[in-house]
This record gives structure tokens, sequence and C-alpha cells, in this order.
């Protein structure tokens, strides 16, 4: 931060607030960049004051309708493979679960975390300092497990349906992973154009893609009154089946992990609440509109996609002989395309086919907006990833290029996708069940408790028995997971020496001490002081060592400078400074996550408060300098002083500008 402009002259009058480099000159950046740069998340939590663009709670449904609503395209075949005729029961209880379980359980956590962090946030609180952000990051690992799997396997799946019409050509049947590389670079183009067109979008799909179901459906159902001998024999066949309740009760149960992807949609809801227009003049008022409209979006889509479940369970398992769903059949992967193109003819098929290339093109829609509102909000504010991943498109453009390599190394394979999709999904399903199972605990809830513990027992099964029968999902997650972690540890080691501090408060007493400081002589001297007891003894001795070993000058009236490390897992903040007078001595005190930072933070401010050039005195420290390293990267400690000077060279080229640092 160089700066051409001499040092002002000093002024008795200290603000309540500086804000650090706002006098800087900064070079314009390049059209590029500046577009790159435009959007950018809000940080998580009350703070982040969000201000973007937002949108009627039916839109954005929409937008995490298309991952939701595009399971219609191949759930039902699904179900059948897993289940046979007794595929309506299992999918009832996909349906039960989602209305009894997962939407109440979704609902509690909307109004837990109306910023949109989702059950993130809500598990984050349970454990304090690294653990609570290693923890988090192992969350956004399944996070992005899920997500980053949704968008590669959501297209590769348009793909199959898209090569599998009947009109297509042959000789493209050999190009899927470039077909599905396409479909994710336009993906990633829309995205990059921003939300709003995204929204404009997904609002045709979805309407068009449930208008075309709505109609098979009816065609079917039809189908069924005129030849009610179809009925008859999956009467027959579901008897012949089940044998008695237990071993009915007993396949449906088996098949419930498969058809877990019927419940995609809502932690992605949840994610991209800041996107949902909320009224009211408090900011009270604001988060309950939010709340409410989300929790109408949640509900909405629950309902809608509950309903197609059943019916298209019902249709497809009645009308379609068993043996088309099996590998290579023509219904595999694709029932209610089969059904449209036996019952309604090829021209509507290709139609009904378009529309479920395109939504499940488009569902990847659903989790880019969900990584794009949810992992930014957490690695930057940590410390763990560059500043630039808060804007939007750059993220989209590293999104895009992961799912590219991922569809290549997978071949654009659906199924051998699949394990990771349904692992992703069923661990931040847990968390989420075990988030709002814990909050009911503390609220003294009993039936909500009983409730939600046996969702989490009964999403836990779908999760073990799901790894059990594909391994290969968790091996992926666990290397989202230790990609995250590693990268986010060695962007904390990397930006170890940032300032971290955009903004420095003085309370009335600090600001008073301040100023009769440069009021003595027109300088600004500290002594950096780690507190021990705090009384006048301390400070004495610390003054008389300080003038013993360092140039304090003889008439200046000291400032002692002292910050309490309250949690150095956390990276940029604001801080707050408080004056203290204990005896004959002042003292600042600061509470922050790191000394060296903070003492360099508050050193410029003060610059910038009072035009003078602060001076600040150290003792060397005792010890090993690698050990005192590893300290200060963890706990926010370590051999201050030449940290201070680093932090504050890098900050400050002109050292004409730059605060002193004395160490005796």
């Amino acid at each position: 931060m160089s700066s051409l402009v001499s040092m002002p002259k000093p002024s008795k009058t200290i603000p309540a607030v500086v804000v650090l480099g706002q006098n800087e000159r900064v070079s314009a950046p390049s059209k590029l960049t500046a577009w790159l740069l435009a959007n950018r998340v809000a940080p998580a939590g009350p703070e982040s004051n969000e201000k973007g663009e937002t949108h009627a709670w039916w839109k954005v449904m929409t937008l995490t309708g298309v991952d939701y609503f595009s399971t219609l395209s191949y759930l039902p075949a699904i179900a059948v493979l897993a289940a046979g005729a007794l595929s309506p029961v299992a999918t009832l209880l996909i349906v039960l679960l989602t209305l009894f379980g997962m939407l109440p359980m979704y609902r509690r956590v909307a109004k837990q975390s109306p910023h949109g962090q989702g059950s993130v946030a809500m598990l984050e609180k349970l454990l304090p300092f690294w653990r609570g952000k290693i923890f988090v990051l192992v969350l956004l690992g399944f996070v992005a497990t899920s997500w980053i799997i949704t968008i590669t396997l959501s297209s590769a799946d348009a793909t199959v349906h898209l090569l599998e019409n009947p009109f297509v050509p042959d000789s493209f049947r050999d190009h899927q992973v470039l077909v599905t590389v396409v479909l994710l670079l336009v993906l990633g183009g829309v995205f990059l154009l921003g939300f709003n067109e995204a929204v404009n979008v997904a609002i045709p799909l979805v309407v068009v893609f449930l208008g075309l179901n709505a109609i098979v459906i009816g065609v079917a159902i039809d189908a069924i009154v005129i030849e009610p001998s179809t009925f008859s024999d999956w009467l027959q066949r579901l008897t012949a089946s089940s044998g008695n309740f237990g071993d009915l009760t007993r396949t449906a149960v088996f098949a419930f992990p498969l058809l877990v992807l019927g419940l995609s949609g809502f932690e992605t809801g949840v994610s991209m609440m800041p996107l949902v227009k909320s009224e009211g003049f408090t900011e009270y008022q604001v988060l309950a509109s939010r709340v409410r409209n989300t929790r109408k979006l949640l509900t909405t889509a629950a309902v809608i996609m509950s309903a197609y479940l059943l019916a298209t369970s019902v249709v497809t398992t009645v009308l379609i002989p068993e043996e088309k769903f099996a590998e290579g059949g023509e219904a595999n992967g694709r029932a209610l395309a089969y059904l449209a193109h036996l019952y309604l003819g090829e021209g509507f098929g290709t139609v009904y086919d378009i529309s479920s290339v395109l939504i499940l093109w488009f569902a990847g829609a659903s989790a880019m907006a969900g990584l794009i509102n949810i992992v930014p909000r957490y690695l930057p504010s940590y410390g763990m990833a560059p500043e630039w991943s808060k804007a939007i498109r750059p993220v989209v453009l590293v999104y895009t290029g992961i799912s590219i390599i991922i569809t290549i190394a997978f071949d654009a394979d659906v199924n051998a996708q699949a394990g990771a999709y349904a692992t992703g999904i069923l661990a931040m399903m847990v968390s989420g069940a075990v988030a709002v199972t814990i909050a009911a605990v503390r609220k003294r809830e009993r039936r909500a408790f009983v409730g939600f513990t046996i969702l989490t027992l009964v999403l836990l099964y779908a999760l073990i028995a799901n790894v059990i029968e594909k391994p290969d999902g968790i091996a992926i997650s666990s290397l989202f997971i230790a990609g995250i972690i590693t990268v986010s540890l060695v962007s904390r080691v990397y930006r170890a020496t940032e300032l971290r501090v955009e903004k420095v408060e003085f309370n009335a007493t600090a600001r008073r001490l301040i100023s009769e400081a440069l009021a003595a002589d027109g300088q600004i001297n500290l002594i950096a002081n780690r507190r021990q007891v705090g009384d006048v003894a301390e400070y004495a001795e610390k003054e008389q060592s300080q003038r013993g070993i360092n140039p304090v000058p003889n008439k200046a009236r000291l400032l002692f400078l002292e910050v309490d490390v309250v949690d150095p897992s956390t990276f940029s903040q604001t801080l707050t400074v408080r004056g203290v007078e204990v005896g004959e001595y002042n003292v600042l005190r600061v509470e922050s996550a790191v000394v060296p930072n903070t003492i360099a933070a508050i050193l410029l401010a003060l610059r910038d408060a009072t035009g003078a050039r602060p001076e600040c005195h150290f003792e060397w420290a005792e010890g090993n300098p690698i050990a005192y390293l590893f300290k200060y990267l963890l706990f926010g400690r370590g051999d201050t002083a030449p940290l201070v000077r680093e932090i504050l060279r890098e900050v400050e080229k002109d050292p004409a500008r730059r605060p002193g640092i004395h160490v005796g």
C-alpha cells in the first residue's frame, strides 16, 4: 500500500473509527479484473449486511428445484430396480420422510441460519477454536462432494437422455464425454452472466418440465383405467413379491438408501436464503420475512415433489414390464421418457427428452448456486482461501474446471458417480438432523428431540448402507475433504502476514488517552506488554525495563498496548480498542485472534488518525524462533516484534510513513 502523500500534521481530534487504507492510492484494475471481481458473496453471519439482488421465493424455488425436480427423470426407474413391484411402497416411505422428517428439519434450519449458512453454521458453534474450524472443513468437504458431483452427474445424465433419443445420429453416441464437457461449459457461462440470468433460465425449464410430466402421468393413468388388467397384474406381482408385512417392510427399507436422491434440494434451498426477497424496516423484520418466505419455498417444493414421486412411481411400475428397467433396457434410467414415447408418440417423446436434457443439465445450476453461496462464506473468513474467492465469477471458473476434470476422470459415467453423490447428500442430511436434534435438546423440546433423533438414525442408516454398498463414494468424499483441508492450511500459512483488519474502533477513554499522549510532545510512544497481573507494579517494572533497553524519550507520555487472544482460529475482524487507566499508567487494550497483526493494525490506525508516526517498543523473545512460528500460526502469539515489522513492511511500502519498531 504505497502512498505519495506526505505525513499530515499531528491532530488532537481522534476519530472513533478508522478504516485502514481508505486514503491509499490504488491503481485502477483492468477491465477484465474489474468484471471478474464485480459480484461478491456476502460474508457469513449477522455482519454480512447483504445488499445483493433478491428474487421472489417461488423464483428461487425454481433454481433449487431444477436439481430437486429433475430426479423425476431417473428416480422412478431406480425405484423399480431397487424394489420391483414394491416400488410405490418404497417411494411412499420417501414421501413420508420428506413431508414429516426432512421438511420440518430444514424449516428449523432456515430459522436457525437466516443468513444462508445452513446446518454447517449450527454445528460450527458446538466446537470452539480450531476444532470447530476443522469440523467445518470436513463438512464443507461433503458439501463440495455432493454439489460438485451433482453438477457432473446431472450433466452426464442429460447427455445420456440426449444420446438415447431415436432422432440423434449414431455418430454422436461415441462422444459422451465431449458432449458432457460442452454442457458444463455452457452452464458455467450462464453463471458468469449472473444469478439473475440463472433464475430466468430456471423458471421456464421447471414449468415446462413439470407440465410435460403432468401430461405423461395423466395419459398413463388413463391407460390404466382403460386397461384395468395392468393394475390387477401389478397387485398380483405385489402380493407374490411381498409375502407378508415383514417382507414388504424389509424390501422397502433396503431400497430406501437407493431412493435418497429424491431428497436432494433441501440443503441447497437453505443455502440460497440470501437470494430470497424479504420485507421489513428493521433487520429483525427482514430476517423474519426471509425465514417465512424460505419456508414457503421448502414446503411448496416438497409437496409438489411428493405428489409427482408417488404418481410417477405407480404409473411406471404398473405399465412398464420389469425387464425394460434392466441395464440396456428401454426404460433403464428413463422410465417416464419411455412412457412418453410409448403413449404419446415419438414427436412428444422427443419434446419430453429435450425437456429432460435441459433440466438435468441445469440441475447443476442449483448445486453451483449452493457452492457459490456457502463455501466462499467460510474459507476466506478463516484465512483459508484468497480474497478473490469471495468473488462469484472466479469461483464459477474454478468449479467449472473441477467439474470438467471429474467428468473426464469418470468418463462421464452416471453410475460411477452415483455413490459419491449419495454419500455427499446423506452426510449433509445427517449433519442437519444432528444440528436440529441438539437445538431441540437445548430448548428442552422433548417431542422434537424424539422425532429428530429418529430422523437422525434413519438417515445415518441410509448413509452407512450406502457406504457399504458403494464404498467408492466415501473414498471420493475423503479426497475432497483432504483437498479442502490441505489447500486451506496452505492458504492460512501463506496469508499469515496479512494485516487481517479493515477497521479499528477506539472507545472514548482510548481516544482521550491518545490525545493526552499526543499533546505531551506531539509523539505517540507505545510499549507492547503481555499482561500478567495488570497492576501498577507490573507497568512500573515494564516501563523501567524498556527505558533501559530501548530509546524511549524521557518526557514521553507512554501508552501500554495489550492484546488479549480470544480465538486464534479466526482470521479477519474489526478491532475495538479500549482505554484503561491503572494508577498513573495509561493502557490500550484489545481482544483479537492474533497479536502481531493486531499491533500492526493499531499502529497504522494511530498514524492515520493522528498524523503522527507511532513508535512501538518491544523486548526480544527468549526461545526457539521455529517454535514461536508454530505458536503464531496456531495460537496467535509468537516472536511478536519481527512479525509486526514484517507485516508493516508488506502493508506500507514507504519507509518514511511506516510506524517505528524498536526491539531491545
